[in-house]
């Protein structure tokens, strides 16, 4: 089993720790105190507005906002975006200074002071390429070559060398 995000990007959760053998959530009393914490935190922010979004239209405007996408930091100091603005998010924690706030609860208010003083991410700043996964089209172990990394394509049958992708992406946690 790996890590898994559940309702919003960016907050990771170890399976084990969340689903039973059958794939079922388990009981919250057989969670971890911290990974329920979280849980407890997303029934929240599921259908919370994009902060970013917020501090552009304010609560008068509150309708113009997109529903959060993405979730970054600790919970009840952590930043909710949507798609369009989690670059700015990601931009600002690698490149601006946001890092030196990872784990601390000042970083939603230290985001927020850098995105309401005008602070957004390049217009060509890619952020991070999002992969979601039908669990059915990931391959069976014994249908990866593992000597010569390779694995079939989902899509053509054909094999795809593991070594050509890039798996040292830096991805903001807690």
């Amino acid at each position: 089993m790996g890590k898994v995000s559940i309702g919003l990007r960016g907050w990771r959760f170890e399976e084990e720790e969340v689903f039973d053998d059958e794939g079922e959530f388990k009981p919250l009393e057989e969670i971890p105190e911290d990974t329920r914490l979280r849980l407890e935190r997303l029934e929240a922010l599921v259908t919370s507005p994009c902060q970013a979004c917020w501090l552009i239209h304010g609560d008068a405007n509150i309708a113009e906002c997109n529903v959060a996408e993405a979730v970054y930091g600790e919970p009840r100091s952590e930043v909710v975006l949507c798609e369009e603005h989690e670059a700015d998010f990601l931009y600002w924690f690698r490149d601006e200074g946001g890092r030196e706030y990872m784990g601390e609860d000042g970083l939603k208010d230290a985001f927020h002071e850098w995105f309401a003083d005008g602070g957004r991410a390049p217009g060509n700043y890619g952020g991070i390429e999002h992969v979601e996964t039908d669990p059915g089209d990931v391959p069976e172990p014994s249908e990866v070559d593992f000597e010569a990394m390779q694995v079939p394509d989902p899509e053509d049958g054909k094999k795809i060398d593991l070594r050509e992708f890039d798996i040292s992406q830096e991805y903001p946690s807690s």
